[in-house]
């Protein structure tokens, strides 16, 4: 047996055998079989800022990722390039830290539900309005097979987490040739894992506790991952906040350049606001001086509006990303040994530093000017009604089956079939018979099985099927 290492290339099931030519690493094939998946692939219909946006070069969960995915790895090669130990003096290992960053920032949405964080909160309300299924049997159920679902593990449906979703998606729900999803290795799996404690155990004040990073359903490989790389409960993996800082440079930078290209402000506003709040200090006076020259360069252009304002926000984003980009690297060298023994509690960009701050800056801009926009917050509110129906509908579906304790058996009316039919077969398999081994109680193998199809629809998806399913139910 292998000693535990954080750096783990173990997978839980045997690997899949490879060509003769195949010189990858683990942490490459990693790459890989994340890359070329479904999950991934249905990122390009799902909410960043702007639900159901038809400008296509406004970002999408996918494009944020890919965008997640450069930075993080950007991150870590900008970290060995100025401390090559930093991560040890393991040629292997050092040669993988950018590839595993790069795995991470693209996987660390995939289970985000349609109409982003109000899709998140939409599935939390609707358990939240129905708690007497927790505990109720329900007229057809004969009380004697009915067993309650246990108060520590209602969580994963009230505060439903999309991080969650992410771990079960990737070592649950794909379909491969094995039981492990798509058997990543111990390592990246470790990486990925942004929040280590399970929905009874979170704590605040700490940024791997602060919300739950795996469902009861997912315990046993929770379990094999710790044994794997040694970490315990409530501890992350270094490239964790690596990754972590690279989400927080991605949506505080980029979803205000997407405010730009929507109209809804110009550069100059921006260039205005970072003015405001920086000038008067030394880092952020260089700042501003620089995007001020950028700008001067910008209008001498002979070109029409359109561009130089492309020209401008371009500018705007290169030099914020660097200068946020630089400050985390300095913030994870410097905190290296808390870090790497388990100490650490804040994110790489929730210190002081002027990273920090312009980070908090361009995040209150965003929610003034971008998620607070009436556009947003109407097809918000249509995303909500479209999930919490979708819900009420997939539930009568799901649990109106002649025989309880017999998962795929007859559903009792045409409606229930038909809806029951529209669940993706792969999730009904898994409810039907690969969960059967879990030990969970029905209800809530039940439950998940809902949260299952809805957080992995698109956003157009959930808007069509609920549309259709309307009109058939209800003539």
């Amino acid at each position: 047996m292998s000693k535990p290492s954080i750096w783990s290339s173990d997978r839980k099931s045997p690997p899949r055998p490879s060509g003769d030519g195949d010189r990858r690493t683990p942490f490459e094939q990693d790459f890989d079989r994340l890359l070329f998946s479904t999950p991934v692939r249905r990122l390009a219909d799902k909410t960043q800022v702007f639900p159901l946006e038809k400008n296509d070069s406004v970002r999408t969960r996918l494009t944020h990722s890919h965008e997640v995915s450069n930075l993080a790895r950007s991150l870590g090669t900008r970290i060995l390039r100025t401390n090559r130990s930093c991560f040890g003096d393991d040629p292997t290992v050092q040669e993988s830290v950018p590839v595993i960053l790069a795995t991470v920032g693209l996987a660390h949405d995939l289970g985000n539900p349609p109409f982003g964080h109000q899709g998140e909160a939409a599935i939390g309300k609707w358990f939240a309005r129905c708690t007497p299924l927790f505990d109720a049997p329900g007229e057809v159920v004969p009380a004697a097979e009915f067993t309650p679902v246990a108060s520590d593990q209602r969580g994963d449906f009230l505060k439903f987490e999309g991080n969650a979703q992410t771990l079960r998606l990737l070592v649950r729900l794909q379909n491969t040739s094995g039981p492990s999803g798509l058997n990543l290795t111990a390592g990246t799996l470790a990486a990925l894992m942004k929040y280590t404690v399970p929905s009874h155990r979170t704590a605040k004040g700490n940024a791997a506790t602060k919300k739950f990073g795996y469902f009861a359903s997912e315990g046993d490989v929770v379990d094999w991952i710790r044994e794997k790389t040694g970490l315990a409960a409530g501890q992350r993996h270094p490239l964790t906040w690596l990754m972590e800082a690279s989400d927080d440079a991605a949506y505080s930078i980029l979803d205000v350049e997407d405010a730009i290209k929507k109209d809804l402000v110009s550069p100059e506003d921006l260039r205005a606001f970072i003015r405001s709040k920086f000038y008067e200090t030394t880092e952020g006076g260089g700042l501003v001086n620089q995007l001020e020259q950028d700008f001067k360069k910008a209008d001498e252009t002979i070109a029409d509006l359109t561009r130089i304002k492309e020209i401008k926000a371009s500018y705007l984003r290169t030099r914020l990303v660097e200068r946020v980009l630089t400050g985390a690297a300095e913030e994870f060298l410097k905190d290296r040994e808390a870090i790497f023994s388990y100490q650490r509690t804040a994110p790489l960009l929730e210190c002081r530093s002027f990273a920090s701050e312009v980070t908090a800056a361009l995040k209150e801009f965003a929610r003034t000017h971008a998620y607070n926009s009436p556009d947003v917050l109407r097809v918000e509110l249509q995303g909500a009604r479209v999930i919490s129906g979708l819900m009420d509908l997939m539930w009568d579906a799901i649990a109106s089956r002649e025989v309880f304790a017999k998962l795929n058996s007859r559903r009792t009316s045409p409606q229930a079939a038909f809806v029951y039919s529209k669940i993706s077969d792969s999730y009904r398999w898994h409810f039907e018979q690969a969960s059967g081994a879990s030990g969970l109680p029905i209800r809530y193998r039940e439950m998940q099985l809902l949260t299952d199809m809805i957080s992995g629809m698109t956003d157009r998806f959930a808007v069509e099927l609920h549309a259709e399913l309307t009109s058939a139910t209800h003539g």
